[in-house]
């Protein structure tokens, strides 16, 4: 349906000296804190994940060279979604000169409305993370006590039980992340690189993350995690997360999170021959999403 004069009647009138309801500014590319972006050229892409060897035996002396398999473990699959919105304007609407006072700013709108669709999809994935309803290539959701392995045993990248955001739970999940195993029990170096917080934990983040000594203790002890480096991109705030109490340690681990970008934002402009309505539309094709679940580990708080 186009917008009419009938729903911009105040534009009509003289004297009018101010707009406002779309003038806002926005929480813009905080998934870029997350994701790993890459083009794609498909309708969807598939990651496999390899599984190399085991720990080599001890070979005795005159017998055979053991040997072992490799082999393919679970598939990522990445589905790509249109996203697209359009207004339009009467052919009269535009004739009254509607267009020169509210053309740019009702595109303005489109664009912001775009842009927090992107940032709402990008942090779904760990609003989902606890939820059995939303699985991982390996079957069980992104953060889970028993992802399984190939070598037949589970591995987890959260706490036996959820604790809140303090100097403990920092430490248990670093040292958890730090003796993290490849699908053969191989140890893997990593290592947790950023704090993601929702808004209601920037102010506890900040605390245990720039002070130099202990928070909330009399003790003259030095804060560890700082001393130590053991998260170098500090911690970032993202206003999409839905839990308050939820928070997660992204790791550098390859091909963790991903957004693949099938189809940029266009924008396009017509007028319809018909109705002589002028139609504006956005359009972009895009899917987030993760791959190797050590990418990250996390809590929803006590």
């Amino acid at each position: 349906m186009a917008i009419n004069r009938a729903q911009l009647a105040k534009e009509l009138e003289p004297g009018l000296n101010a707009l406002f309801g779309m003038e806002y500014a926005r929480y813009d590319n905080e998934h870029a804190e997350i994701y790993e972006e890459e083009s794609s050229d498909r309708a969807f892409e598939e990651e496999v994940m390899i599984v190399g060897f085991g720990n080599a035996p001890v070979k005795p002396e005159g017998e055979g060279v053991s040997f072992d398999n490799a082999n393919e473990g679970f598939t990522a699959r990445y589905e790509h979604e249109t996203v697209a919105l359009a207004f339009a304007l009467t052919e009269e609407a535009v004739e009254d000169n509607l267009y020169d006072r509210l053309g740019s700013r009702y595109t303005k709108a489109l664009a912001r409305s775009m842009a927090n669709t992107k940032q709402i999809k990008a942090a779904n994935v760990l609003n989902n993370a606890f939820s059995s309803s939303f699985p991982g290539g390996d079957g069980v959701s992104l953060i889970n006590s028993s992802h399984p392995l190939s070598s037949g045993a589970v591995s987890a990248n959260r706490a036996s039980t959820f604790a809140d955001l303090n100097e403990t739970s920092i430490e248990d999940a670093l040292i958890r992340i730090s003796t993290q195993t490849d699908d053969r029990g191989l140890n893997i170096a990593l290592q947790g690189v950023k704090l993601i917080v929702p808004p209601q934990l920037q102010f506890v983040a900040d605390r245990l993350l720039s002070s130099p000594g202990r928070v909330g203790t009399s003790d003259n002890d030095i804060n560890s995690v700082v001393n130590q480096g053991m998260l170098p991109e500090g911690y970032v705030v993202n206003h999409y997360l839905n839990d308050p109490d939820a928070y997660f340690f992204k790791t550098d681990v390859p091909d963790g999170f991903k957004y693949f970008v099938r189809s940029p934002m266009q924008t396009s402009l017509e007028g319809d021959f018909d109705s002589g309505n002028m139609r504006y539309k956005a359009r972009e094709r895009y899917s987030f999403g993760f791959s190797n679940w050590r990418c990250v580990d996390g809590s929803q708080g006590a």
